[in-house]
């Protein structure tokens, strides 16, 4: 409660029941008490609320962050430098698993990944908050063209990564995939969501 002139004065001393009867003494040693048992519960209180809410709790969010998302299939030919490489996918397609990606994974193989498709194109930031394994994120002009690659992105990094030009979606894959599968800019995405069917 803000400080209000007046208030004070409209409230009847301690001392003065401090010098009346027994029993008004013992009414004021029992508010004394009743005083000192709040403020310790607020300071309980407090110090819960600042643990809970300024510490992050990782432990809660790992096994929401597992959980799945949809499954499907998604295939990058390589210009011609021999056979398509094939991943399985997630597909982060609602806000909430677009902003959740990747987060508190901790472990990723090569052919797997999650694809962020936005549904036009736009200049699009991604940073690694959160996220415990290096990443390459490969993104993707609207035609499935391969536009550019960040390659082992440093994990909880929140240095935003940008795309450079407009593009529709990112595929997240490991660390170091790219180089190790030989993926580069140019290639080409066959997926639905870029008018093109899946791999086999």
């Amino acid at each position: 409660m803000a400080f209000q002139p007046g208030f004070q004065r409209a409230t009847r001393p301690r001392h003065a029941l401090a010098r009346g009867s027994g029993s008004e003494r013992f009414i004021v040693q029992r508010k004394n008490s009743k005083r000192v048992a709040n403020r310790v519960a607020l300071f309980f209180c407090f110090t819960l609320w600042l643990v809970g809410g300024v510490m992050p709790v990782r432990s809660l969010s790992v096994p929401a962050a597992e959980a799945k998302m949809r499954i499907d299939r998604l295939g990058i030919e390589r210009g011609g430098r021999g056979e398509m490489r094939t991943f399985s996918i997630e597909v982060a397609a609602t806000d909430r698993e677009k902003a959740l990606g990747l987060m508190y994974r901790t472990k990723m193989i090569d052919g797997e990944g999650m694809l962020f498709h936005y549904g036009r194109s736009q200049i699009i930031t991604m940073w690694m908050r959160n996220t415990y394994i290096p990443l390459d994120m490969i993104f993707i002009r609207s035609n499935g063209e391969v536009h550019r690659i960040e390659a082992n992105t440093t994990p909880f990094s929140e240095q935003i990564i940008a795309s450079g030009a407009p593009v529709a979606a990112v595929l997240e894959i490991a660390g170091g995939a790219a180089k190790r599968l030989d993926i580069r800019p140019g290639d080409r995405v066959r997926h639905p969501l870029f008018g093109t069917p899946p791999p086999p």
